[in-house]
């Protein structure tokens, strides 16, 4: 399954954007980029590792797509974390059940889950902004603000677009940082 125009779309902020603008807008960018990295491939080259790593593209469509859920979840809306990702048997599961996936429905969890988190996002920012708590309260008895929980969320695919960026280019050549517009 192709990845859709939309998901790769990068739509630039005014020059002179807010805090909560410029920071949706780093997240979205990191999407696109992600998104442009992973997406058009088949099932052998989502399932493909890079050694000396076991880390496949596949893997991580379904690690971002449990971190979208996890934060969603959790953080904005304040619920147990939804299935699949509350009956995962190990923390590595979805790095490693993900050979056994279809790719277009690892493209299609994931698409939802960024879904869903820009929704539940929406919702949390216009109830509190940035300064609102997380719904969760943390085993230590922390609650860190949306602000720490939306930069967690970008450094997890600032992080893992950079994977992607070096996988992708060992399966068919594809280069570049963003999308084509």
């Amino acid at each position: 399954m192709r990845v859709m125009n939309g998901d790769t779309a990068i739509h630039e902020p005014s020059l002179t954007a807010g805090e909560v603008e410029m920071m949706l807008f780093a997240l979205e960018r990191s999407r696109a980029q992600f998104a442009w990295k992973v997406g058009g491939l088949d099932a052998e080259a989502l399932r493909r590792p890079h050694p000396p790593s076991a880390m496949t593209l596949g893997g991580l469509l379904k690690h971002l797509t449990r971190v979208e859920d996890q934060r969603t979840d959790l953080d904005l809306l304040g619920r147990p974390i939804s299935p699949p990702w509350d009956a995962a048997p190990d923390e590595e599961w979805e790095w490693t059940s993900a050979a056994e996936d279809d790719a277009s429905e690892l493209y299609a969890r994931w698409r939802a889950a960024v879904e869903r988190s820009r929704e539940a996002w929406a919702a949390a920012l216009a109830e509190g902004g940035l300064d609102r708590l997380s719904a969760h309260v943390y085993g230590n008895g922390a609650r860190p603000n949306l602000r720490r929980i939306l930069c967690d969320l970008h450094d997890e695919y600032a992080r893992h677009t950079g994977h992607a960026d070096l996988m992708r280019e060992a399966v068919d050549g594809l280069v570049g940082e963003d999308p084509p517009r």
